[in-house]
């Protein structure tokens, strides 16, 4: 499992609540001023993933206006850029003149070396949170400092990637090891730094290899869409994103791997859940196969077999369901 910890409120005694919400927020971002109109009785629950030196934190909490002063950035500066998925409820930031209503689905940007005031709405909030440091946004900083205060969709493009990689990522964290964090934070980062780049129209100032990796999990994506198609071959990959197979060819072995050996490998880890879903118990282990891109029987136990040493019949014995 990856480094995290969980706070919620509900677990402490009423009169603490609300400070220990303060102190932690404090401690997520930057150290900022708190007010609710809830503070009497304060409901919130926030759980921290660390991913290297990348903290993503899924929360809900009520009504709150976070303050950070200019006194407050100058006595502490953490130099991290933030950044919220709303997915539920409303609020709205301003940085002196600049101002900025919160809408839901949208990354909502932000950087602990400005002053601002944001006040959520008078129901709770759910929202994702990005913590990072300026210095892993591969961008010049002047021109990323231009993101902050703008509202990224994140139903389309590279927002639409990064959403659904942290939506992912924080419903079930139990398939990561620890080792995992920072590799994983590797991808938000430069996840976040497409992101800013393509806010600011401005992907020529993306380094090469972070233009790659941002390629290949939008490549990974879609053949994780069309993993039941037998159909799926290097040649419809590279067509769909308009490279050459031999780029194609390049981008995973930058990976330590090939295209077709990425495509068997989720094909089977797809396999292997199935096989030891309760659920899924009564379907034939042929249409099990045939479900993730294996038409042919044979050509699916042969595979299994080779990746785990016992044909599919015997893992899904082993799992304590009947074979079929």
């Amino acid at each position: 499992m990856l480094d995290e910890s969980l706070l919620r409120t509900v677990d402490l005694p009423v009169g603490d609540r609300f400070e220990a919400w303060t102190e932690r927020m404090g401690r997520t971002h930057a150290p900022m001023q708190l007010a609710s109109d809830c503070a009497a009785d304060y409901h919130g629950e926030q759980r921290i993933v660390g991913l290297g030196d990348v903290t993503v934190w899924p929360a809900t909490f009520d009504h709150l206006v976070f303050r950070r002063t200019p006194k407050l950035v100058r006595q502490s500066d953490p130099e991290v850029y933030h950044l919220s998925l709303l997915r539920r409820g409303e609020g709205a930031a301003s940085w002196g003149r600049q101002q900025v209503a919160y809408r839901i689905d949208d990354f909502h940007t932000n950087t602990s070396s400005r002053s601002y005031d944001i006040s959520t709405g008078p129901d709770p909030v759910t929202l994702i949170g990005v913590e990072i440091p300026r210095a892993l946004v591969a961008l010049p900083a002047q021109r990323a400092d231009r993101v902050i205060g703008s509202r990224v969709s994140s139903r389309e493009g590279v927002g639409a990637l990064l959403a659904q990689f942290l939506i992912r990522l924080v419903s079930d964290t139990a398939p990561y090891q620890p080792s995992d964090g920072p590799r994983l934070g590797t991808v938000v980062a430069d996840l976040v730094t497409a992101v800013f780049a393509h806010a600011l129209d401005a992907d020529r100032q993306l380094p090469p290899e972070t233009r790659a990796r941002t390629l290949t999990l939008h490549i990974k994506a879609f053949i994780r869409r069309h993993l039941g198609d037998p159909e799926l071959t290097p040649d419809r990959i590279a067509a769909a994103h308009h490279i050459s197979r031999s780029y194609l060819y390049r981008l995973f072995q930058a990976e330590g791997t090939t295209v077709g050996g990425h495509i068997r490998e989720q094909r089977l880890k797809n396999a292997c859940r199935d096989l030891a879903d309760p659920a899924l118990c009564m379907m034939p282990i042929h249409a099990v196969g045939a479900r993730w891109g294996f038409p042919r029987a044979a050509e699916f136990t042969r595979a299994f077999r080779s990746a785990y040493g016992v044909p599919p019949s015997e893992y899904r014995a082993a799992s304590g369901l009947q074979a079929k």
